[in-house]
């Protein structure tokens, strides 16, 4: 099948069959590990997927699927924090594994700046160890402290405050002069002699150990009670800039200078690079004196140091161009796996799980690895009783990579893994579409495991996130008959006595329940989108389309006359950038199905569905612009990424609803079918001028 073929050896209907798989797995797994705080595999194992996934991409651009995990940073702000916008996004980073990983990210970086050869020689970078800990934003006013938020989702996230300032390393007043308003970040950790210490405090009491210091610094920080945070002896790192209402400094190693100047703690390891060539050398190094450090790093961050430089890179998604994070290898231990379980998914998917011999590894007891599907189970011969390789790289569940051939006094192996082909949910067939790695229930909303899954998914912290409404909770009430649909979760209040008397439940925790559902009668387009659980459609894909189409009833219209192969509403949704014909394809099918739209309809008649948030303060927002011919003085991808700071949207065809065409030299068809439909052009160098007029 297509997953044990290299990426140069894909055809491109084998290469869009490899990426749809793959972003589908990316999506669970970022789910998993982002709003359920349970993942599913190892950060090994993650990553690997994702390198697959570039790879492949980079061979079949066409084939991809615009992959919603992409876009997705952390996880959703928990409740029972105030919740706080950051003034800029915190994102994440992108990972290389080696030197020719690492001089792929230059190359990517010196071709969209334009950069010669002997330019891109000359690149400084500062080199920083990966701290192992909970991102944070400290915001100040004038020199004094005022707030501190985790990375949340990226974009808004918790507040705490209280916490932070019990930290010893939190200077409260910057010393020296400091702007009007900055936002600082960095990361609270713990070290490896207090993680042990607490860990043998948990057990003393009888409470469940913290898996690493990751884990336990970011369970200390979020506290509900300053007091127990307190207790526990955190510590910060400051390594980066966020907002701030004047410039700081030319290069980023001035930048670190300047953070030890306002008292924070810097990383004495961190390093100024000449040029990229000293990379390896660096990572070496800090390799051989891990073990040694009294905290947990995962690898090194690379960042190119002229912060000019940095701006006109800008962002791909969810990672900046500018800086990568070259990850140590995974830790591997041997351990017995004892069952293999099916689990089915709120698409049907079923998927296999490893249940383990808990072993330590580096650390970390693991339990359960996933076995992806039923062509890996046969590829790697995985039994019940087998004795497996396995392999992590900081999370609980690991990878197994292999099964260990059994000695000569061994016991004979269990028959091979039979893979049903009904499910275990609902006992109805599970097919296997042509094309396809994954075997699917086709019980669809009959199957409970599906119907459950989605409720579940519905009320989740980045969907309608309903408080009190959990997933054991889903679980008891569609077993009861309460709900079956996400409008009957609008109709409870008509059940609210029979659920007071439930174990568990009262007077008062059914009456919040009922406030939190109210409150969710007003909800934000992409989130609503977001919540109905179509395939493909993660975050990043439902803020597209909210923010294209606008409107509910729009996006419905729309997409129901896009079912017509050809029709302008057909190339439209194409056309948006980051939709793919794949997710198009998903997109209009749902549309399609009429039981689909009637449960649409039902819950928007409980709904107040709002308007996505626009781009705000941009000369272009709310413009779709096109880019077409050869540039010379910008590479397509910075030109593209300068109209959409200024708040466009970007599209890759020319429609009626187009609003400015660039022309590049030799722009051919687009440049005639815009003078055919009176669409705004501009030429490369009034382009630059336009972009110049706007700061």
């Amino acid at each position: 099948m297509t997953e044990h073929l290299a990426p140069t050896e894909l055809d491109a209907a084998q290469a869009k069959a490899e990426l749809t798989r793959l972003a589908d797995l990316i999506g669970r797994y970022n789910t998993a590990y982002y709003t359920h705080d349970a993942p599913e595999v190892s950060d090994a194992e993650y990553d690997a997927l994702r390198k697959r996934y570039d790879a492949i991409v980079a061979l079949h651009p066409e084939s991809e699927p615009a992959e919603s995990a992409a876009q997705t940073v952390g996880a959703a702000p928990d409740n029972a924090f105030g919740k706080h916008r950051h003034l800029v996004p915190m994102l994440s980073l992108d990972n290389v594994f080696d030197q020719t990983e690492f001089e792929a990210f230059i190359s990517r970086a010196t071709r969209f700046l334009g950069l010669s050869e002997a330019d891109a020689q000359k690149l400084a970078f500062v080199a920083e160890p990966k701290i192992d800990g909970l991102s944070i934003s400290l915001t100040y006013e004038n020199g004094r402290f005022v707030r501190g938020t985790t990375r949340g989702d990226g974009t808004e996230g918790e507040d705490v405050t209280a916490n932070l300032l019990t930290l010893k390393d939190l200077p409260q007043q910057l010393e020296g002069h400091a702007p009007e308003l900055i936002e600082i970040r960095g990361e609270v950790f713990l070290s490896k002699e207090h993680f042990l210490a607490l860990n043998a405090a948990q057990e003393a009491i009888g409470r469940k150990p913290f898996a690493n210091p990751r884990n336990a610094a970011a369970g200390s920080l979020r506290q509900l009670d300053p007091r127990v945070t307190a207790r526990r002896p955190l510590s910060l790192f400051a390594y980066a800039m966020g907002f701030s209402s004047e410039k700081q400094a030319r290069s980023h190693w001035a930048y670190l200078e300047q953070l030890r100047a306002w008292g924070f703690p810097v990383n004495p390891l961190s390093r100024r690079l000449e040029a990229a060539s000293g990379a390896e050398a660096f990572f070496e190094e800090i390799g051989r004196a891990r073990a040694a450090l009294s905290y947990d790093i995962d690898g090194v961050v690379y960042k190119i140091d002229d912060l000019t430089l940095q701006e006109r890179l800008g962002f791909a998604g969810r990672a900046p161009r500018w800086a990568v994070a070259w990850k140590f290898p995974a830790e591997q231990a041997i351990t017995t796996l004892r069952a293999i379980e099916i689990q089915v998914g709120r698409t049907g998917a079923l998927t296999p799980v490893a249940h383990l011999d808990p072993v330590n590894v580096g650390g970390v007891l693991v339990m359960r690895a996933t076995l992806h599907n039923e062509d890996e189970i046969a590829r790697k011969d995985v039994r019940p009783g087998d004795t497996v390789q396995i392999q992590r790289a900081g999370d609980v569940i690991p990878q197994i990579l292999a099964v260990v051939p059994p000695g000569p006094d061994a016991p004979p192996r269990a028959e091979p893994f039979h893979f049903p082909d009904h499910c275990p949910a609902c006992g109805a067939l599970a097919v296997r579409p042509e094309g396809e790695a994954v075997r699917r229930c086709t019980g669809g909303l009959t199957c409970p495991a599906q119907i459950v899954e989605r409720l579940i998914h519905f009320v989740s912290r980045n969907a309608f996130d309903i408080e009190g409404l959990g997933e054991r909770s889903i679980r008891e009430f569609y077993e009861e008959g309460l709900i079956h649909t996400p409008a009957d979760i609008f109709r409870l209040h008509t059940h609210a006595e029979s659920i007071m008397k439930r174990d568990g439940w009262g007077e008062q925790s059914v009456r919040n329940l009922m406030q939190a559902i109210e409150a969710r009668r007003t909800i934000a387009f992409s989130r609503f989108i977001f919540a109905l659980g179509i395939r493909r459609i993660g975050e990043s894909n439902a803020r597209l389309l909210a923010r294209h189409y606008g409107t509910y009833e729009n996006w419905v219209a729309q997409l129901r006359k896009a079912a017509i192969i050809g029709s302008d509403e057909r190339l439209e949704l194409g056309s948006i950038t980051g939709i793919g014909s794949v997710i198009a394809d998903d997109l209009v099918a749902f549309m399609s199905e009429e039981h689909n739209l009637a449960t649409l309809e039902d819950l928007r008649s409980f709904l107040n569905i709002t308007e996505e948030e626009q781009t705000s303060g941009g000369p272009l927002a709310g413009k779709t612009v096109v880019f077409t011919g050869t540039l010379h003085t910008l590479t397509r991808q910075e030109a593209r990424a300068m109209a959409e700071r200024m708040g466009a949207k970007v599209s890759d065809s020319v429609s009626k609803k187009t609003d400015l065409v660039i022309l590049g030299e030799k722009a051919g068809s687009k440049a005639k079918k815009a003078a055919e439909l009176g669409i705004d052009t501009l030429d490369e160098a009034g382009w630059n001028d336009f972009c110049a007029s706007q700061g």
